[in-house]
């Protein structure tokens, strides 16, 4: 059995070179090598491709490489969460590239499986296709990727053995496996390093010929930025929590629900083990439990793709992003449930951009408008202003067509049998006035 080289973190930084592409595991400051990260940040090294879900948290992880001026260019999915981030993309100081949340994992997992690319329906028909080429596949639209790989990758595990083999805790494993692969140089930071022979076989996650070098280096509450603890308590009105309960009756038992940030996350408050409900969240986990009620953070918990620690239900189970995106566009999501900016009269959605807002990143809202079986939006009927959110066509940019299934607002359920967006029902004190006063949308009544 090999032994794979333990290294310090200043050494392992110097590994990076000027101008390379630096791929960084984690989802938020999940999985995150934050100490690798930080070491590379003190030496300086610029001119990087940085490749990565997210580019940290403001001073934290990536965050401080663009803090530094140390990156040329960004290529993520969600940026939003570091407004350094969008200041830097917004303002051009930073070039940057936005991909579907599973798109990346897909593009790392070909690069890392010497694919040199592969189509996918995601993001047909958006901003994000543009300049890209694009097939008909079994009569679907489908946009080339190109594999991504690195020069260097950072990433980050929970053990390692003195062979380079892995184990991810929890949501942990993330974008790590797939990185690990699609690198040239992969250093792994780790919390604990063990003899050959410590981790079992089955728990073993990347195997040690995919490691270079190992870097031991332990993870702080400071480390975790936004997850390291979490509040129970929170007020809701009213409004939003009968959208929620409105969307729980979509929800029947054995289905597989996928909840997106916002309202959505509502629908997990009110879920029993009664329901029979497995709720998944993108970044790695299947049977989701409420948030811990013991204030706890993600030095405890595994972490939602709000990044939010949560509780795991009996059955639960844990993967990589690639996998979770896998199950996604493979058709094996029941439902999801998002929130939107806009839904139009050919059931297209829109809730991932305003021009000119601090609105910077996808994330899997693509992937999972394409590839639930069924796709439910929570949102207002109407913007702060007054305008309407129910439309004739999609003036933001839109995120997939001809993907929503049913609409509940603050004052309406909205459906589309037979391809016509039909109001099937108010919601509490709603009337009918209101909701053709504040609809701009052409619309069917069928009421019950």
């Amino acid at each position: 059995m090999k032994t794979v080289p333990i290294i310090d973190l200043q050494t392992a930084a110097l590994m990076v070179k000027e101008g390379d592409t630096l791929l960084q595991g984690g989802f938020g400051m999940t999985g995150n090598p934050v100490h690798l990260m930080h070491a590379l940040a003190e030496i300086g090294t610029g001119n990087l491709t940085f490749i990565g879900n997210n580019t940290g948290e403001a001073g934290l992880g990536g965050g401080r490489l663009l803090r530094n001026g140390q990156l040329k260019k960004m290529i993520g999915s969600f940026f939003t969460s570091n407004p350094d981030a969008v200041k830097a993309a917004q303002s051009g100081q930073v070039d940057y590239e936005l991909l579907p949340q599973g798109t990346l994992a897909e593009a790392l997992r070909a690069g890392g499986a010497g694919i040199g690319g592969f189509y996918t329906p995601t993001s047909a028909g958006t901003l994000i296709a543009e300049g890209r080429e694009t097939k008909i596949i079994d009569g679907i639209e489908q946009v080339f990727i190109k594999g991504i790989r690195g020069n260097v990758a950072f990433i980050r595990a929970w053990r390692a053995d003195t062979a380079g083999n892995l184990q991810y805790r929890m949501t942990e494993n993330n974008f790590n496996k797939a990185m690990a692969t699609a690198a040239d140089l992969v250093i792994a930071e780790v919390e604990e390093i063990v003899p050959v022979g410590e981790i079992l076989p089955e728990y073993i996650h990347t195997q040690g010929c995919f490691v270079d070098y190992l870097v031991e280096a332990k993870i702080t509450l400071e480390d975790l930025g936004s997850s390291a603890s979490v509040s129970s308590s929170k007020k809701v009105d009213e409004s939003r929590m009968n959208m929620a309960k409105r969307a729980l009756q979509e929800l029947k038992k054995g289905d597989v629900v996928n909840l997106g940030i916002g309202i959505p996350t509502l629908v997990a408050d009110l879920i029993t083990e009664e329901h029979g409900i497995i709720l998944h969240t993108e970044n790695g986990m299947l049977g989701v439990g409420p948030v811990p009620t013991d204030g706890g953070g993600a030095m405890d918990y595994p972490v939602n793709a709000g990044k939010i620690p949560v509780t795991a239900l009996n059955g639960s189970s844990y993967f990589d992003s690639a996998d979770s995106f896998a199950m996604i566009r493979g058709g094996h999501i029941d439902i999801a449930i998002m929130g939107g900016l806009e839904v139009d009269e050919a059931a297209n959605l829109a809730n991932w951009a305003v021009p000119n807002k601090p609105l910077l990143g996808v994330g899997g809202a693509m992937d999972l408008a394409k590839g639930a079986k069924r796709l439910i939006i929570t949102m207002t009927h109407t913007n702060p202003d007054g305008s309407a959110k129910i439309v004739p066509s999609c003036v933001l940019p839109l995120t997939a067509k001809n993907v929503v299934k049913l609409v509940i607002t603050d004052l309406a359920v909205f459906a589309f049998p037979e391809g016509k967006l039909t109001l099937i029902e108010l919601m509490p004190n709603a009337t009918i006035e209101e909701v053709r006063a504040k609809t701009s949308a052409n619309f069917i009544e069928k009421l019950s």
